[in-house]
């Protein structure tokens, strides 16, 4: 009898392991998301809440303090990293009372009702596009910011840091051994690292094996991916993937640096779905789908073995965003800009079919699209409504390889037409072109390209201002659009 009791306990105990394994191969993989702002339409934030909770998103990093986005927020218990923009990186610098109000209005004012974890001081800001225009005031504005927090008390548990573009580090043999941080700002990381290892800040990378795709035509395709067969040898270790690759270098940085234990997280990575050729729904899929397995599996990379903390980039797609660096910058959401999934996407990281929960309560405009009207007279006119459109619209589903490539020439003029009638609102006045255009019922999506009708607007509130540099990469986009037809 006492055999048989024996065997059934050990058989229950079996039983119980297996039921605790299914339920954790159940749960969601703890990552974060990139909420943006950059749109012209921006969805309800207690829906996007909602949408992130049913998801099982349990954190969320936003590029600045709104308090729209961060009032949904309080109480929701999922945990938040605010932003400070790069102009405000004067600000912050120049006054530590600046940086102490900052702290006092967007962070102890929330007392514990905001899970609040990190304050990214500064975005990429050694990006070298930016022509070391922050180099003097991102790390005075850390150290001042940093230090409210302390003086405010939660110091211990908030931590100041900096999101960095990998650009701040290289490797001259493109091995991860050699890596080590950028000759010109060297001397300024070291310290930099050195103060958040000090404080126990994390460092806060951004690593995107798309980019290392679009900007290189000689860059081996199936390495940008986690399923891959290109390897890279690196002394005794067999690289698989560039995103391994990129965060060991970033880890023999930190070792050059003197701060080899510091921790890394990865403040976006992620796969645009449109606006160049390698941008679609097909490659993105793919690459969530490897990166949701390793994380689920906690493999971590072959110098940091374990579990790797990392944001997707990004939420939603976003209308607003500069185009200089390229058309995809406007696609890199797996939601669409009203809220619904791309592609399944398995939260598990165990491959199922899965489709997420999409953002509820969205409003739409009319069911009416704005399309060229080919019985127009006097088309003098076309190519500079048509540049206008572009330049204040969306036509980057229109540039080659793209989701909308391939239209007839009154299908590529109506879309430019119909994206700039419904960022306006769908304003009449906003479908005329000088007589060109006509407001029609019948959808106007073609030949698989999707001409969408807008979302009501949460907000009601102004887009945001496009800047100079925005604004000469759009007239260059419009200008690549006219040659289409």
């Amino acid at each position: 009898m006492a055999g048989l009791l024996r065997l059934l306990a050990g058989a229950a105990a079996a039983l119980l392991l297996a039921a605790v394994s299914a339920m954790a191969a159940d749960d969601p993989v703890e990552v974060g998301v990139n909420w943006g702002s950059q749109c012209s339409h921006p969805l309800l934030p207690v829906s996007v809440v909602k949408m992130l909770k049913q998801n099982g998103i349990s954190k969320v990093k936003l590029f600045d303090a709104d308090h729209w986005p961060v009032s949904a927020l309080v109480d929701s218990g999922i945990e938040v990293m605010l932003g400070i923009p790069n102009d405000m990186l004067e600000t912050m610098s120049s006054s530590y009372g600046n940086a102490k109000d900052w702290v006092k209005e967007n962070v102890t004012a929330h007392g514990n009702k905001l899970k609040l974890k990190y304050v990214a001081v500064g975005n990429e800001p050694f990006l070298k596009a930016y022509n070391g225009s922050f180099m003097k005031t991102t790390f005075p504005a850390l150290k001042n910011i940093q230090k409210a927090l302390d003086e405010a008390g939660i110091g211990g548990t908030v931590k100041a840091v900096v999101p960095l573009n990998a650009d701040v580090y290289v490797s001259p043999d493109d091995k991860p051994s050699s890596g080590k941080f950028r000759p010109d700002i060297n001397d300024l990381m070291t310290d930099m690292v050195k103060f958040m290892h000090d404080h126990g800040s994390p460092f806060f990378v951004n690593i995107y094996p798309f980019l290392s795709l679009a900007l290189s035509e000689d860059f081996p395709f199936e390495f940008a991916f986690f399923d891959g067969g290109k390897t890279i040898q690196d002394k005794d270790i067999n690289y698989r993937n560039v995103f391994d690759a990129n965060y060991d270098t970033l880890v023999h940085a930190l070792k050059r640096a003197g701060v080899p234990k510091m921790e890394v997280v990865v403040g976006e990575a992620g796969w645009p779905t449109d606006g160049n050729k390698n941008a679609n729904l097909k490659l993105a899929r793919r690459f969530y789908d490897g990166l949701l397995k390793k994380l689920a599996k906690k493999e971590g990379t072959p110098l940091r073995p374990g579990k790797l903390d990392v944001y997707l980039f990004g939420l939603f797609d976003e209308d607003m965003k500069s185009i200089a660096p390229g058309s995809f910058e406007r696609h890199w959401g797996i939601f669409t800009f009203d809220g619904k999934p791309k592609f399944p996407m398995d939260m598990t990281g165990q491959g199922h079919e899965k489709t997420l929960a999409a953002v509820p309560d969205v409003q739409y405009l009319p069911n009416q699209w704005c399309v060229f009207d080919d019985g127009a007279k006097d088309k003098s006119k076309l190519a500079g409504n048509l540049q206008y459109a572009c330049s204040s619209g969306d036509c980057t589903a229109l540039g080659n390889g793209c989701s909308c490539n391939g239209l007839d020439e009154k299908s590529n003029i109506s879309y430019a037409f119909n994206m700039y009638f419904q960022m306006q609102d769908q304003d009449v006045r906003a479908c005329d072109f000088d007589g060109l255009a006509k407001i029609t019922d019948k959808n106007a999506s073609t030949h698989g390209c999707l001409f969408p009708v807008q979302i009501v607007s949460a907000g009601g509130r102004a887009a945001p201002a496009i800047g100079l540099t925005a604004m000469l990469a759009m007239a260059a986009h419009a200008a690549m659009v006219l040659l289409l037809v």
